[in-house]
């Protein structure tokens, strides 16, 4: 068959972005569509040693991909969505949102502990002021890190510690256990074959065991000794991670995700190629749960920095709403869960953003940004 119109889609050139663009990719391909993709080094993927949150502006990730599009550079942009501002460029649409993945956050820890099984005192590691506000709000006594990097280097961050102090574990006893070997073939009376090993596998059996994830935790220094850290559920198991490490999934009504999150956004051009991909990729209850966090987000004036959680989901002929806004410190809070109608879901979460407002909400997310 022929080959339809071909597409150029513009991606930041990380493992976790080049994966979410290749989802977009192959449901074009699946349609016949030629499909390139054009990656777009970032302000955030220069700089290495900052905070999302001290990049100067929201939408860090996003902006860079997006000019490549108004220039005429590529057709198209895809974007984790939690990570796209509200106050998108002239002439840009979100011409798709495909089918949202999980939106709920991950705890992860090298033995697979809870967040209520963590010890008084135990670090957790996020870059989010959300996650940070909302672990503190269930468990004051945990300290909390900065931790930046990709999926993978923050994992690496969290096993590196751990993984490097099994290996040394695993070579001083490898060392004693030779050292009694070679007593015991010294000694008439002794036998060699009677000497026990420590472990069962010898170091080298023990590292060939390893995935890739973890032997690469070992070569890493790391500053911080992380005993936790918190993750979007969706980029583990886009970046083939989830099953490397030990997590527990965070309650999505307890940690109410950041809007957006888990799902993808497809931006373009207002246009005829819009409108072609609007009818390819587009999930329409995806969209209608996306747009309510969205509205909510925008009416409260916060950011994709902003300690602010909100989750939509569309159930029969309602949205419910799950909704929380933190101080920094977790201390304070602004929560409510609502039920819009499916109907007229956008000036239902205008109005529960209002009444978010009265309540103090703004005023939250105002005192966060200033710190």
């Amino acid at each position: 068959m022929r080959s339809r119109e071909s597409v150029r889609l513009a991606t930041r050139g990380s493992t976790l972005a080049r994966r979410q663009a290749a989802e977009i990719q192959a449901a074009l391909e699946d349609r016949r569509h030629e499909v390139e993709l054009v990656e777009v080094e970032t302000v955030g993927d220069r700089v290495t040693d900052e905070l999302i949150q001290d990049l100067g502006k929201t939408g860090a990730f996003v902006r860079a991909v997006d000019e490549v599009v108004l220039a005429g550079e590529a057709d198209a942009a895809v974007h984790s969505m939690k990570d796209v501002p509200t106050d998108t460029p002239e002439d840009m649409v979100f011409a798709a949102v495909p089918p949202r993945a999980s939106a709920g956050d991950a705890l992860v820890t090298p033995d697979g502990s809870t967040l209520d099984e963590l010890p008084a005192g135990a670090v957790v590691g996020t870059s989010s002021l959300r996650r940070k506000a909302q672990v503190l709000a269930r468990r004051p006594d945990l300290e909390v890190e900065p931790l930046r990097g990709n999926v993978d280097t923050r994992l690496e961050k969290l096993l590196a510690p751990h993984m490097q102090a099994k290996h040394e574990a695993r070579l001083d006893a490898e060392d004693e256990y030779q050292e009694k070997r070679q007593r015991a073939e010294k000694r008439v009376d002794s036998d060699p074959s009677s000497v026990e090993r420590e472990y069962e596998r010898t170091v080298e059996e023990w590292f060939d065991s390893l995935n890739e994830l973890e032997r690469s935790s070992m070569e890493r220094d790391v500053d911080v000794e992380y005993d936790a850290i918190v993750l979007a559920r969706a980029g583990l198991e886009r970046s083939g991670l989830a099953h490397d490490v030990p997590l527990v999934d965070l309650d999505v009504n307890e940690h109410v995700p950041a809007p957006g999150q888990g799902a993808l956004a497809v931006t373009a051009v207002e246009g005829d190629l819009a409108d072609t991909l609007h009818d390819v990729l587009d999930h329409p209850r995806s969209r209608v749960e996306t747009t309510v966090e969205r509205i909510v987000l925008e009416e409260l004036g916060g950011g994709c920095i902003a300690p602010l959680g909100v989750h939509a989901f569309v159930k029969g002929e309602t949205v419910r709403a799950e909704v929380q806004v933190f101080s920094e410190d977790g201390s304070e809070s602004v929560t409510e869960g609502r039920d819009l109608p499916a109907d007229d879901y956008a000036a239902a979460a205008r109005a529960l953003a209002d009444d978010l407002d009265a309540a103090g909400a703004s005023d939250l997310i105002e005192e966060a940004k200033r710190e």
